[in-house]
């Protein structure tokens, strides 16, 4: 390469831009998926695992793959709501994605559901944000950076015990014939967003959330990160953590909790076979 061909290569963006660019480009979808919440036609159709999905989460995604890719056409993307390729498995940095993570509860004008949007490089997160329009909470997270919500910097409260915890999770999954002893008396509640509840977690705003069914990459990769910045752990319920941008974007299960609380609820749920 010649000296005057290196001086017009295009410099690696900082990963402060990169933050800035996802930052504007999930708020602005945010804006966006509100233009169609509580609409009353919304064209909502079956995917074939028999999930839903309507014109919204497929505009939400077609402006953020706009937004994030055009500037930065060498990054790889995966998305809900995208044809997967393989092309990504070749990129360095790639975004992951979910436009409306929650739709059920979007279609059903329930607040909970959030824009998510990971940058993942070299297989792990290195920027995420999760964002909910309807009641204004901008989660975000930079790897060995912190974990933040509207730019206040968030910190995971490690210092309460399993019994009596809340837990964002199914009430029905306590009582299953599955489990070797009898949970401790916790306070339960469900929130249909995956990354909402992790980052809801991260924020304190609960002690824990716990899936026993399988995630995509999608659903985890942004709060994840946000969890684990704010000094929790997110990991599957074997304890194990995650890997991104693989072949197979595909989880078995998720737990999220102040390091304490994992450990409590990994030694319960480690030993179940999924």
């Amino acid at each position: 390469m010649t000296a005057m061909s290196a001086s017009k290569r295009e410099p690696h963006p900082s990963i402060e831009e990169d933050l800035d660019l996802l930052k504007v480009a999930v708020r602005d979808a945010g804006a966006l998926a509100l233009t169609y919440f509580n609409e009353q036609k919304l064209d909502v159709k079956k995917k074939p695992d028999g999930s839903e999905v309507s014109q919204a989460d497929t505009a939400v995604d077609a402006a953020l793959k706009l937004d994030l890719c055009t500037p930065r056409p060498d990054y790889g993307w995966l998305s809900e709501e995208s044809e997967d390729t393989r092309e990504r498995l070749d990129c360095q940095n790639v975004w992951v994605v979910d436009p409306i993570d929650g739709t059920r509860a979007f279609i059903r004008n329930v607040p909970e559901w959030t824009v998510s949007v990971a940058l993942v490089r070299d297989e792990e997160p290195v920027l995420g944000a999760v964002y909910n329009p309807v009641t204004d909470e901008f989660f975000h997270a930079i790897k060995g950076g912190g974990a933040f919500l509207n730019d206040e910097r968030i910190h995971i409260d490690d210092s309460k015990e399993l019994a009596g915890s809340r837990l964002i999770a199914s009430g029905g999954l306590f009582r299953k014939p599955v489990w070797r002893e009898p949970w401790p008396d916790v306070e339960t509640q469900w929130v249909n967003s995956v990354a909402y509840r992790l980052a809801l977690v991260a924020a304190n705003k609960a002690e824990a959330t716990i899936s026993l069914t399988p995630k995509s990459e999608w659903d985890i990769a942004a709060a994840a990160l946000i969890v684990e910045e704010a000094g929790g752990c997110a990991t599957d319920h074997a304890g194990h953590g995650f890997r991104y941008n693989q072949p197979d974007p595909r989880v078995g299960s998720v737990v999220g909790a102040p390091p304490a609380i994992h450990h409590a609820i990994i030694e319960r749920t480690r030993h179940v076979e999924l």
